[in-house]
């Protein structure tokens, strides 16, 4: 039996058993572990002040790496570029919808002073640049309780991901999308990570069963641009690749916390090269003065 480690929130259960059900498919006996996090045991601090990396991952990994799991189910946004000794990315399957989504009021249609809420530091940086006369205000919580709030009137508009609200059966509070170019995604947005360890039947049987090696190859760019900025999720850096007849093409934006300061490049390359490209867009935007922007960002 395949033990799959997850989070307990409604959408990480969400994606267990969609994972559940795509390995008992493939003819595998599961069952979901749920486990706790720092992240999800911290709730009224903002993410970004919390610090660390793996706020969301830590725990679950070390299930994986003491055989109390066997498959670790991640939204790919909330892990780590760089996985622990023994451990390994197996699989990441098709991309869901990889875009912001404003629940509530338009951004077009807020007055000035507005409040939107977000918990994110990417998306209140770049809502600074684009809308500045906007109030962001801190909103943590499941999905379920931050449109609540909203419901409540303590916002006018939110910021969540799409596929989150697509996955739970709440597209239709989407009042609008926001491109990528416009509102560049977190790295890995709308992606599913599969972790196991580095050896034993679970890796090939999630590699075989749900890898989808377009979306594995755009988060893998996604990814290098994110290990070279030296970032982790809670930070203002955007990355979204997309793949079109073998050719990558990255998007990257490192924004200050006051959207004041940004920068925005782009790179393409063979697939093949997935995460040199990264690499290569992340030395870029370090030539431009990224690492300024990040390093306000760390001692703030």
């Amino acid at each position: 039996m395949l033990v799959i480690a997850s989070r307990g929130s409604q959408l990480a259960l969400w994606q267990a058993h969609w994972v559940e059900e795509q390995l008992t498919n493939a003819g595998h006996e599961c069952r979901i572990e749920i486990i706790k996090t720092t992240g999800d045991k911290i709730t009224d601090v903002p993410l970004a002040k919390v610090g660390g990396k793996g706020l969301f991952t830590k725990e679950i990994e070390e299930a994986l790496l003491a055989g109390r799991a066997d498959v670790a189910v991640h939204s790919l946004k909330d892990l780590p570029t760089q996985n622990p000794a023994g451990l390994t990315l197996a699989a990441v399957p098709e991309r869901a919808d990889p875009r912001d989504a404003v629940v509530g009021k338009r951004l077009s249609d807020l007055k000035p002073g507005g409040k939107i809420g977000t918990s994110s530091l990417r998306r209140s940086a770049q809502l600074k640049y684009l809308w500045p006369n906007v109030q962001i205000e801190n909103l943590r919580g499941n999905l379920d309780t931050r449109l609540r709030k909203l419901d409540e009137g303590q916002y006018d508009s939110i910021l969540l991901a799409a596929a989150g609200l697509r996955r739970l059966g709440w597209a239709d509070r989407i009042a609008e999308l926001l491109p990528p170019y416009k509102m560049c995604p977190a790295v890995g947005q709308g992606a599913l990570g599969i972790q196991t360890r580095e050896t034993g039947d679970a890796l090939e049987i999630c590699r075989t069963t749900m890898d989808d090696a377009s979306t594995h190859a755009a988060v893998t760019a996604e990814r290098g641009l994110l290990a070279r900025l030296g970032g982790g999720c809670q930070v203002p850096i955007g990355g979204f690749a997309t793949v079109d007849s073998g050719e990558l093409m990255l998007r990257g934006v490192v924004i200050s916390p006051d959207g004041a300061d940004r920068l925005y490049d782009e790179e393409t390359g063979p697939v093949a090269d997935a995460w040199q490209i990264g690499q290569q867009l992340g030395a870029r935007l370090l030539e431009q003065g990224a690492m300024r922007i990040l390093a306000s960002v760390f001692s703030a």
